[in-house]
């Protein structure tokens, strides 16, 4: 996909589309030798890649104000934008290798895809391919779990220190022994996040040891699931931090 951006346009078609598939853009001006020599290697490398990497073409003559507002200060410049970002550039016309090289970096890597496919043999194979994928491990010990296989998942997940999901997951496994605590997992289980924290929270206080730890790591898990800015997990961060300290 190779289009004209100009400053009326490239809200939607560049930041926007990026949320979707990443967007080279091609600052150049009619005048700049350089760029005539890179356009077409730009135009053939995003061709090769069949629709998995858009290329927008910026006049900088005739949208001087955008020019301005991505401080180009020479061209040709290129910037990739992804998930409404830039997400790398460079300066002056490249060799193919280079240019291929870049558009390349944007796309997900065979790991990704595998991840995302999400199957067991897929997971594997992730794990093959990159030993330190995390999120692969935790997808796959997830699938032993529901197999039965908690011995099998809590080995895989041992091999992913200072990941809070991996931790998080191994931590339950652990405590779902617990008759106490039961409940707790029941309640993420059907979706009642706020209870089943208050609950692991409320535990710590009675707990010594390896157990007191893993209450913190499991609390840790889910509130690294519900990410920083979720309501629910700015309010268990306090009560965490004053049931630990």
């Amino acid at each position: 996909m190779i289009f004209d951006a100009t400053e009326a346009t490239f809200e939607q078609d560049v930041i926007e589309r990026s949320h979707t598939l990443p967007v080279v853009v091609d600052f150049w001006a009619d005048w700049c030798g350089p760029c005539r020599q890179l356009t077409p290697v730009l135009e053939q490398a995003v061709n090769e890649r069949a629709g998995r990497v858009a290329l927008a073409k910026v006049d900088t003559e005739a949208n001087q104000r955008l020019a301005a507002a991505f401080r180009i200060q020479g061209i040709p410049a290129v910037k990739a934008f992804k998930d409404g970002r830039i997400e790398s550039e460079f300066t002056g016309a490249q060799p193919p290798a280079v240019v291929a090289r870049f558009l390349d970096a944007l796309l997900p890597s065979e790991a990704d895809a595998l991840v995302a496919a999400g199957s067991e043999d897929d997971l594997r194979r992730a794990l093959e391919l990159d030993p330190s994928r995390a999120d692969a491990g935790v997808a796959l010990a997830q699938i032993l779990v529901a197999r039965g296989e908690r011995e099998d998942a809590l080995a895989i997940l041992a091999e992913f220190p200072g990941s809070f999901a991996a931790e998080g997951l191994a931590a339950r496994l652990r405590l779902e022994e617990d008759e106490e605590l039961r409940d707790a997992f029941a309640a993420f289980d059907a979706g009642e996040q706020q209870r089943g924290l208050d609950a692991l929270i409320a535990a710590i206080a009675g707990a010594e040891g390896d157990k007191r730890e893993d209450l913190r790591r499991a609390v840790v898990g889910v509130l690294d699931q519900l990410g920083v800015e979720h309501p629910i997990a700015r309010e268990s961060r306090r009560k965490l931090a004053s049931a630990l300290y």
